[in-house]
């Protein structure tokens, strides 16, 4: 993205939540503030444009998107239950957990943590909405390629010795490789019970002929406004790569297991329809407890 311009991609992501609240029934990630931090006139045109969501590719967009917060959320849950009472969200963009805490009373802290233009244009939606900014949450300003995410978070308030959960959702495929692994190394140094949940886009080898013309479909559409997909894995070397880094309890969810998990029985046809993108989370173990439970 451009230094001086809000994410485009992040603005399309949260109407994809939006129009899950509308067209969905029953949601599989319900989000009160969905519809309002898109903006009056986003909102009014979604709700004019509603049909246009109920077909095959703009359900299997939205279908990946509402389970990847679901699976992020539902993993900060598990870290609560565990004790961590730090969140910090890579690349917000207008999620709204900070503004709709469930773990509030607990303690829990939310950094919310982006490149400053995105920032900057989320607190103007903010407060065009009326949303109020708790106490227990924080802005970081972060440019991932030039700053050092340790240092900024420190600045503002997050502990390093305490540990923490990280959300790094649709962030991943426009980084380059070298600070994919800076960010995670940086998370790997946490204390144990510290955790991370991400998506990412799997290598065009690993597709099917149609899944490489959906891919190409969504890179030039990506690339036209300027976030072009930079970064790309094969997920048993991804696995690889952050065991030698030492996290355990890595699970990767592909379609098949994504939708096993959030959109078994359904009636409506949502569901994640390619192998495109795939769900990862990994933990910070002290060294004498058990090894990695892969599944």
């Amino acid at each position: 993205m451009r230094d001086s311009r809000p994410s485009r991609t992040a603005h399309r992501v949260a109407i994809r939540r939006a129009a899950h609240q509308l067209v969905d029934d029953p949601v599989v990630f319900r989000d009160p503030l969905a519809l309002t931090i898109i903006g009056a006139e986003a909102a009014s045109n979604l709700h004019q444009q509603i049909s246009s969501e109920r077909d095959k590719l703009n359900r299997a967009l939205r279908a990946f998107m509402a389970a990847r917060s679901r699976y992020a959320e539902d993993h900060l849950d598990a870290a609560v239950a565990r004790g961590v009472r730090q969140y910090v969200v890579l690349g917000a963009g207008l999620d709204t957990f900070a503004y709709r805490n469930r773990h509030a009373e607990s303690g829990l802290r939310v950094f919310e943590v982006d490149h400053p233009a995105t920032q900057a244009w989320k607190r103007e939606l903010l407060g065009a909405a009326k949303i109020a900014l708790p106490g227990e949450m924080t802005f970081v300003p972060v440019n991932f390629e030039r700053q050092i995410l340790r240092e900024e978070l420190q600045a503002a308030g997050f502990r390093s010795d305490r540990p923490a959960f990280f959300s790094w959702l649709g962030v991943t495929i426009y980084l380059t490789h070298e600070a994919f692994t800076a960010t995670m190394r940086f998370i790997r140094s946490m204390p144990a019970d510290s955790g991370v949940a991400f998506d990412y886009g799997v290598t065009r080898s690993s597709l099917s002929f149609l899944e490489r013309i959906a891919l190409q479909a969504l890179t030039l559409r990506v690339g036209a406004v300027g976030e072009p997909f930079r970064l790309f894995f094969e997920p048993r070397e991804l696995a690889k790569e952050l065991e030698e880094m030492g996290f355990r309890r890595l699970e990767d969810l592909g379609r098949k297991e994504i939708n096993g998990r959030y959109f078994a029985g359904r009636s409506d046809g949502l569901q994640v329809t390619n192998s495109i993108g795939r769900l990862m989370s990994a933990w910070v173990q002290d060294p004498g407890q058990s090894a990695c439970a892969k599944r």
